[in-house]
């Protein structure tokens, strides 16, 4: 696979060759900010067998929060510099597309293992010990939603080469279109009622904000605060006179989600934060490079998938025997309960995902495995089974019955396919 080169040569040089703090920084904050958002917003409460739970976010202005913590756009946007930087290093080094993937595909999805196997079994396990059934459901359903992530992000990485050629012929434009295509899903989301045609956008808008991490990569992003001026700005006009609600999150009870599917909105906002983000990297990368802030980003960065994946058990943890067996629930939101007990939350939260943290993250370590030396048509395979397999755990959950199972069949069969099967092979990536 060879790459092609730009028409137009960039117009600031763009960040050397191997890890780039910026990005490291970003995706690091990313990963805490959705935790500390997934913490912070249930208001949970039970009585009767049943556990309710609102969103702390939906009083008062709280929505206008998730326009800097809904950090998904950051997420994809980080992670298309760091494919791009990584795709490229690769060629340079003649290593083929397929065993690229295969590397990727199991640092990404072979965390998920130990969460399935933990989970399937779980609720079975709950329900025998006499927990109530509604709250042991809730939670089995949850525990699998936080999977959407990995299967896009494997889509994403899986065309990285191809869009990357786009991106050096076109440049600009790409995104461009992928955002065009967005409004065009969005004029027929809500001009006909149905849905299901939003889920287009799952591809197109993520897709954009990937590719503006290319663009990053190159030394493209040359207008930072003009980006983020433009991106808040539309968003703004598109809230206030579109039929997009405020918050970028889902929320209880509202008609239409910003984020599942995505919309015009988020990818605004996404453009908005990248702006904001890229104006402030001077600064960010030199906060970087402090020897304390350098061995954290170190230490969290091989395990930042671990963190995304058990902090919803973590806090299941919690709610079973703070609210559910004490019967505690969560004050009234922005009152000085909610604030003087928030910190408290937290902490109680960060010592029940430790264990967590200590028992599993060999998993996200483990994930690279032997030099893949199968071909091109065994990895699409691997792919497309990996790919299946969490986005059956992401509709369906861990919920007891065999979708689950099969959804972690498709799994392990895929990452069976992506690993290499000759005993010679001891080589480590």
């Amino acid at each position: 696979m060879t790459v092609l080169v730009t028409r137009s040569a960039p117009r600031t040089a763009p960040p050397p060759p191997g890890r780039d703090p910026f990005i490291d920084v970003l995706r690091v904050f990313g990963m805490a900010l959705v935790v500390l958002q997934h913490w912070s917003m249930p208001v949970l409460s039970f009585a009767g067998g049943r556990i309710s739970t609102g969103n702390a976010l939906a009083t008062g202005w709280g929505w206008a929060i998730t326009w800097i913590s809904q950090v998904m756009p950051l997420v994809f946007f980080a992670g298309g510099a760091a494919n791009a930087i990584g795709w490229r290093a690769a060629v340079r080094r003649g290593e083929a597309f397929p065993s690229w993937l295969a590397v990727r595909l199991r640092r990404l999805m072979s965390p998920v293992v130990p969460l399935a196997a933990v989970w399937i079994p779980l609720p079975h396990l709950l329900l025998a010990v006499g927990m109530p059934e509604q709250p042991v459901i809730t939670a089995s359903r949850l525990a699998g939603q936080l999977l959407w992530f990995l299967a896009v992000y494997l889509v994403v990485v899986a065309v990285t080469p191809r869009m990357l050629r786009l991106n050096m012929v076109y440049g600009w434009r790409v995104p461009a279109a992928l955002a065009a295509g967005a409004v065009v899903v969005d004029i027929a989301r809500f001009g006909t009622g149905l849905e299901v045609v939003g889920f287009l956008n799952v591809g197109l808008v993520w897709l954009a904000v990937h590719q503006l991490g290319f663009l990053y990569a190159d030394g493209r992003l040359t207008r930072p605060w003009t980006m983020a001026l433009a991106g808040y700005g539309l968003a703004a006009a598109l809230v206030v006179f579109g039929p997009y609600p405020g918050s970028m999150i889902g929320m209880p009870g509202a008609a239409v989600s910003n984020m599942a599917p995505p919309t015009v909105a988020l990818l605004a906002v996404g453009i908005g934060q990248i702006g904001l983000a890229t104006a402030l990297r001077p600064w960010i990368v030199g906060v970087a490079r402090w020897p304390g802030v350098s061995r954290m980003l170190g230490w969290a960065g091989t395990r930042m998938m671990t963190v995304y994946l058990w902090h919803m058990s973590a806090l299941f943890v919690v709610t079973a025997v703070v609210v559910v067996g004490l019967g505690v629930s969560t004050p009234e939101p922005g009152t000085s309960a909610w604030l003087s007990g928030w910190p408290h939350w937290l902490l109680v939260l960060a010592l029940a995902l430790w264990p967590l943290l200590r028992g599993f993250a060999r998993f996200e370590v483990a994930g690279r495995g032997a030099p893949y030396r199968g071909g091109a048509v065994r990895i699409a395979v691997a792919t497309a089974l990996a790919g299946a397999g969490v986005l059956t755990l992401t509709v369906m959950g861990f919920v007891p019955g065999l979708v689950s199972l099969t959804g972690a069949g498709l799994l392990l069969a895929g990452l069976a396919l992506a690993r290499s099967f000759s005993s010679s092979l001891t080589q480590s990536n």
